[in-house]
């Protein structure tokens, strides 16, 4: 009896690890950090993480023609919870907000032409958005990819080109908008901030996705 090359491999490579709780943050983080990348600047679809299979899902067709501007993704072993919040209160001043029990969203600048999404890149974060959607805390990540030739010289997102940035602000205060939407206008970016706030939001939501293992003894 021949047996099948695939049962010589240790059994915790026999299946895929779940992109949010299977692949590491890594060792380096919050400097470098794994970036699971669910969407592309060429894709006419959004797709997200179904996160009970975690299995890329197609979420909608983009009605209009606004596509993001980066690579697109999240920050795995993260969550938007109750200490994300608290830290988002804190700086916004506005009361009754609340994460959005979902991981950390990060947008990935590079200069190279990436297809598809479903992978994971290495990248350093240099800053993020404070991102309002109704009360929910929904922070954007700003980071770039380890190695690229243009944007490597940036280490801190005060030192990106403006309208870099504005493109930024644009794609997310309107890509949820649709004629006679609920929830139009109710998206608002209060702060850019840089690296160091960048980290701090990550550690963050870090101690909120340890706090939501610990619900699941």
């Amino acid at each position: 009896m021949v047996t099948p090359k695939h049962s010589l491999l240790p059994e915790n490579l026999l299946f895929r690890s779940h992109p949010w709780h299977g692949l590491s943050i890594g060792e380096r983080a919050p400097e470098i950090v794994n970036c699971y990348i669910e969407m592309v600047p060429t894709d006419t679809v959004k797709y997200e993480l179904d996160k009970t299979t975690g299995i890329l899902k197609v979420d909608r067709p983009q009605k209009f023609s606004s596509m993001c501007p980066t690579l697109y993704g999240f920050l795995p072993q993260t969550y938007s919870g109750s200490q994300t919040a608290d830290y988002c209160i804190q700086k916004t001043g506005q009361k009754h907000i609340v994460g959005d029990e979902d991981p950390l969203d990060i947008c990935v600048l590079t200069e190279k032409v990436i297809v598809r999404g479903d992978l994971i890149v290495h990248a350093y974060p240099i800053g993020g958005f404070r991102l309002l959607d109704g009360d929910q805390a929904d922070d954007k990540i700003i980071a770039v990819m380890m190695g690229d030739f243009v944007y490597e010289k940036y280490k801190d997102i005060s030192e990106c080109p403006q309208k870099l940035i504005e493109r930024l602000r644009h794609y997310f205060l309107t890509y949820k908008d649709t004629p006679n939407a609920a929830h139009h206008g109710k998206v608002q970016i209060t702060h850019v901030y840089g690296r160091e706030e960048a980290y701090e939001v990550i550690a963050l939501g870090r101690q909120d996705y340890a706090g939501l293992l610990a619900r699941f003894p």
